[in-house]
């Protein structure tokens, strides 16, 4: 079985819509597939009828959070999402995305970039806009050769000359809110140096004392030590491990499937689960 717990559609900041990553996460030979945009579910609806014959699709979503005056990414798997204190939230995180975006790109036009918001409305459609849209219309005016040179102290990188700074979650409020509303919080990719997510040992034991549930350990920015380490880690506090492809489309290669969750570690994560089930296919 493979199975695949992080993924983006244009809902939130990957290129293809929700239908088209469960097709495509199907050819690449993925059984379940947790869809996980930012803040956000408004992609699940689409994604569950888009299911072919045994495919299995778990909803979940990627909160933003901070921990340590530091931004800290937080899987939410199998939540209710009517619960008010956890929807609130939601919007309040996704109002405050749009303001911060408008603000990039009036800072961008002072610096000089022929970037406009109506250029990052049309590539952000009807989803969320975010820096990955600010740094596609970088890229569509000309101003950088690629997206991760739209990332950089330069541009619109953290700290950076156009960067706006944004509301998050506590990371040890948003755990107990995933709780509370009968989810599986999951820690994303906590030692990815290069997007500046590193946390040390003792924050994550911080994190499992107040309800974290796992680690995505097996992510395509970590390194084999990282993921010996956090497999050791995770053990010690008894967490269990995740793996997944963070696929956001043509921005990361179309990679869905390229990370994988042991069927074990699946099982725990679903025995933790009260909020909602996983959805099925319809049968063969």
């Amino acid at each position: 079985m493979r199975i695949d717990l992080h993924s983006h559609s244009s809902v939130s900041d990957g290129t293809e819509p929700p239908a088209d990553v469960v097709r495509r996460a199907h050819a690449a030979g993925v059984d379940v597939l947790a869809l996980t945009d930012h803040d956000t579910v408004a992609g699940h609806p689409e994604a569950v009828r888009a299911l072919p014959p045994g495919m299995t699709l778990v909803r979940g979503m990627e909160l933003s959070c901070r921990l340590g005056g530091r931004s800290l990414h937080l899987l939410a798997y199998l939540f209710d999402p009517d619960e008010p204190a956890l929807a609130a939230e939601r919007r309040r995180i996704r109002d405050d995305r749009a303001h911060r975006a408008r603000g990039m790109v009036e800072r961008l036009g002072r610096l000089g970039a022929p970037v406009t918001w109506e250029m990052v409305q049309r590539i952000t459609g009807d989803s969320v806009p975010g820096r990955p849209h600010i740094a596609r219309a970088l890229v569509e005016a000309g101003v950088v050769p690629g997206v991760e040179e739209a990332f950089t102290r330069e541009w619109i990188g953290t700290g950076g000359r156009a960067y706006v700074d944004r509301y998050a979650l506590d990371a040890v409020m948003a755990v107990g809110l995933v709780r509370a509303a009968g989810g599986v919080p999951v820690l994303a990719h906590p030692r990815a140096d290069r997007r500046g997510y590193v946390f040390t040992d003792e924050e994550i034991a911080r994190l499992a004392r107040v309800g974290l549930a796992g680690v995505e350990a097996d992510h395509p920015d970590h390194t084999e030590a990282d993921r010996v380490h956090l497999r050791g880690l995770a053990a010690d506090l008894r967490l269990f491990t995740t793996g997944a492809s963070d696929d956001h489309g043509t921005l990361t290669g179309h990679r869905l499937g390229a990370e994988t969750t042991t069927p074990e570690a699946y099982e725990a994560l679903l025995s933790e689960a009260t909020g909602a089930k996983p959805d099925r296919g319809p049968a063969r």
